[in-house]
Order: C-alpha cells, then sequence, then structure tokens
C-alpha cells in the first residue's frame, strides 16, 4: 500500500509541474492581432502611430508586463530621435522562447552598443508599466512593456504618492 501511495503522490507531482510549466510556457499567451506601433511624441507627449510593417506579437492577461512584439519600420533612427521621446535606458524582458523574433539577450547588446535606441511608446499603459520600443538601426523594432517608478513604488509595497496616477485613471 505504500509503495503505491508514493508512486501516486510521485506521479500528482509529476503531472503538477509539467502542468504549471505548459502554462508559464504556451498556455496562458495569446497571438495579439495588429495594433499601431506608436511611440510618444516630443511635442505634445501624447503617442502617435509610426510606419511599420511584419508586425507579432504576444500578450497575456496574466499579468501586464508579458506583451511582446516585433516589427519593421522604414523609418531612420535620427529622425524618431528628433521627433519622439527617448529613453536614458531600457532593459527587455525574456520571451517565451518559441516567440523566436523577440530574443532579449541580442537586443539587449543592441542597446548597449547604440546600435538600437529605446523610446517610449505609451505611458501607463497599465497602472505603473509603460510600453517601451527599441528600433535598430536596420529598422527591426520590439515592443515590451516595463514597470515605470509608479509600478515598482507600488509592486515593491513603497507607498506611492501624489505623483502618480490612480489606478482607475489608467484602466
Amino acid at each position: 500500500m505504500g509503495k503505491f501511495l508514493a508512486v501516486l503522490l510521485l506521479g500528482s507531482a509529476v503531472i503538477a509541474g509539467a502542468s504549471m510549466y505548459y502554462l508559464q510556457v504556451y498556455g496562458l499567451y495569446d497571438e495579439v492581432e495588429t495594433r499601431d506601433v506608436q511611440l510618444v511624441s516630443v511635442v505634445d507627449d501624447l503617442p502617435e502611430t509610426i510606419s511599420f510593417d511584419n508586425f507579432q506579437a504576444i500578450d497575456s492577461q496574466s499579468s501586464p508586463i508579458r506583451y511582446r512584439a516585433c516589427f519593421t519600420t522604414d523609418l531612420s533612427i535620427s529622425l524618431l530621435s528628433e521627433t519622439y521621446v527617448g529613453l536614458e535606458k531600457a532593459s527587455p524582458r525574456n520571451a517565451p522562447k518559441w516567440f523566436d523574433c523577440f530574443d532579449a539577450a541580442a537586443i539587449g547588446a543592441e542597446l548597449a552598443a547604440g546600435t538600437a535606441v529605446p523610446f517610449l511608446g505609451q505611458k501607463n499603459v497599465h497602472f505603473g508599466v509603460d510600453r517601451i520600443v527599441a528600433i535598430t538601426d536596420d529598422g527591426r523594432g520590439y515592443i515590451w512593456h516595463d514597470l515605470n517608478d509608479c509600478g515598482d513604488k507600488a509592486y515593491d509595497g513603497t507607498i506611492v504618492g501624489e505623483e502618480c496616477p490612480g489606478r482607475e485613471a489608467t484602466e
């Protein structure tokens, strides 16, 4: 009887582990229909649609920072840098290995080398989460969501001050 219970317990653990792995890596993601690729204008601080092609994206309802997208654009980095809000630094988040157009390590290396430039795509796309867009010299573009200062404060337990919008204003 003891061997049977041990095998049953071990089998249940393996099934539960495999199920959790599948849900995290495959099951919770959905392909996203083509949306506009937007960058925040330096003139009015509002997002504007830029020209793009070959758009691919995934997202998940389980977390506001699981969004990843890839695209191409014919706009030059110099034009984009003059027209849209650039970021001092940006660090892409990993995507599932099966979403092969988005390689966070390669994008990070291009950002560090200066062959890609990060821009603000949209502020507070969800409470405390900004959309970041990186575009390379050869016109490849990548989009991901990242926590902004308000998101960092809200999710680490620090008191969120008046400078942060209310959750209802961004949802």
